[in-house]
């Protein structure tokens, strides 16, 4: 069997080339197409596979400037030749799944989001753009948001990465979507004793205003307790200047030193809302609690009083209260690691391999042969 992996732009490793690389594991022999692709910024697993670009990938800043390219990436997916191709896995939060399929293959696609910017958060982007961008973006997203609906019919069966998203598939496209959370590496991260943890509250990832990093910030600075910061962004030198005393803005860091600070936090802090979230399956794989916003992806993995708390009002107030809350309850860090094996990535390539080999059984094709 002849397997595509189709999968928006391959510039880091982040929660989408995460479940790329997984997929490679699984199909070792898969071509992958993408629109950008930059060799330095992926993983050897992924770099192992022949990895074709759409003309996208031939235009001037291809890696730089990939998302100034939007309003090509569907001609582009067009354009990919799947002749012969079985089976096509598209990873979609970017365009991915918009290919034309062969009329024999059977096409999945594995969704992290619906296009955010053209969706549920448009106005959250056109409202943080340039004054040239804010003209722009209305018709070019109502192109991509048209023609994104239309291409939502060449998928045969989608899979969400929560149930969060299954509602926007639901919502956008009307379509079922079974939920397959994504695979997080939990073997990577160990519980440090009790006299090794620090006093400190850590909060990690992107730093951009849809994640609410400056709620955090704020909360400290008014609690006049440690928070350490990990992660780079647009938002990176305005959180720095809003920093007080007790709150350190690390920027990005490897690996180790993440590791580190997830292990000896006294709880992790997420005040966004995600699709999924895998900052909070990382930092419960530590052992250590997570106070996070009551909404989207958090509250299908932290379960409030045992592996950590929740805001209900995305305030610097509620999340001040929750971080007081957190303080009265005695965390298991061994119960809270448990609960985060339940999202490894054996897990994931158990459900996915099952849904995909039902999925070709009934087309016809048996996908635990030849791959």
């Amino acid at each position: 069997m002849k397997v595509a992996i189709v999968h928006y732009w391959l510039v880091g490793m982040r929660g989408g080339e995460k479940v790329v690389e997984a997929l490679c594991n699984m199909y070792p022999n898969a071509d992958i197409f993408t629109h950008a692709y930059d060799p330095t910024a992926i993983s050897a697993t992924i770099k192992a596979h022949q990895i074709k670009t759409s003309f996208i990938g031939r235009l001037p800043f291809s890696v730089a400037k990939y998302k100034s390219y939007l309003p090509l990436m569907p001609m582009a997916l067009e354009q990919l030749d799947l002749r012969g191709y079985d089976l096509v896995i598209s990873s979609e939060s970017g365009p991915a799944k918009g290919i034309i399929p062969p009329s024999a293959a059977t096409h999945i696609c594995y969704c992290h989001s619906p296009m955010r910017y053209v969706w549920n958060m448009f106005h959250d982007y056109r409202e943080r753009t340039s004054f040239i961008n804010r003209l722009i973006m209305p018709p070019a997203a109502h192109y991509i948001r048209n023609w994104d609906s239309i291409s939502a019919n060449r998928v045969h069966e989608f899979v969400a990465n929560s149930a969060t998203v299954a509602r926007r598939i639901e919502t956008y496209y009307r379509r079922h979507a079974t939920v397959v959370y994504p695979p997080v590496d939990t073997d990577a991260f160990a519980i440090v004793p009790d006299h090794e943890l620090g006093d400190f509250y850590l909060m990690v990832g992107e730093l951009v205003r849809y994640k609410r990093p400056e709620l955090a910030v704020e909360a400290f600075n008014r609690l006049q307790k440690p928070l350490v910061v990990i992660g780079g962004g647009e938002m990176l030198r305005e959180l720095r200047s809003l920093a007080g005393p007790t709150v350190k803005i690390l920027g990005p860091q490897p690996f180790a030193v993440l590791k580190h600070h997830y292990a000896r936090c006294q709880a992790l802090i997420f005040p966004g809302e995600e699709d999924f979230g895998i900052v909070p399956v990382e930092a419960m794989a530590s052992g250590r609690p997570v106070i996070a916003y009551a909404r989207g992806g958090a509250t299908e993995t932290v379960q409030d009083g045992i592996t950590g708390t929740f805001f209900q009002e995305q305030t610097v107030d509620g999340l001040i209260d929750a971080v007081e809350r957190s303080r009265q309850i005695a965390f298991d860090p061994e119960r809270i690691a448990r609960r985060a094996s339940e999202f490894g990535l054996d897990r994931f390539t158990r459900e996915m391999s099952r849904f995909i080999e039902l999925t070709m059984a009934r087309s016809g094709t048996d996908s635990r042969y030849n791959l």
